[in-house]
């Protein structure tokens, strides 16, 4: 079951990476905007680096921890995409910033179940 779990979520926070990439970028170009794409390109590649850590983790309070810490960097990121929007440096009706925002809160509840379920058993 965790390893399904873990591929999965290890999936995800891959493709949602590249995703933060690709944005940061488009920020930089048609924007000219360092500042906050550096803080949302730091937390929102952060997640899947701390779930590969977790899935590698020595014990389950390893494990634990670097779920956690993977779970309170996809907070941060919706916090920055939030703040970038607000300030109309995205746009939220284009499709592409809302399935982004969309797939940060898909990442903020799968995480928040196994940090759970982990904390449980």
């Amino acid at each position: 079951m965790m390893e399904t779990t873990g591929n999965v979520v290890k999936e995800k926070s891959f493709l949602f990476a590249v995703r933060i990439v690709n944005v940061a970028r488009y920020l930089r170009q048609h924007h000219k905007e360092y500042v906050l794409t550096k803080q949302l390109i730091r937390s929102g590649t952060s997640i899947g680096a701390n779930i590969e850590e977790a899935l590698a983790g020595q014990s389950r309070k390893d494990f634990i921890a670097k779920m956690a810490i993977a779970l309170k960097e996809t907070r941060e990121t919706a916090f920055w995409l939030r703040l970038l929007i607000a300030t109309g440096y995205l746009n939220e009706t284009r499709k592409a910033e809302r399935t982004l925002q969309d797939d940060c809160k898909h990442l903020t509840k799968l995480l928040t179940s196994i940090v759970k379920t982990s904390q449980e058993n």
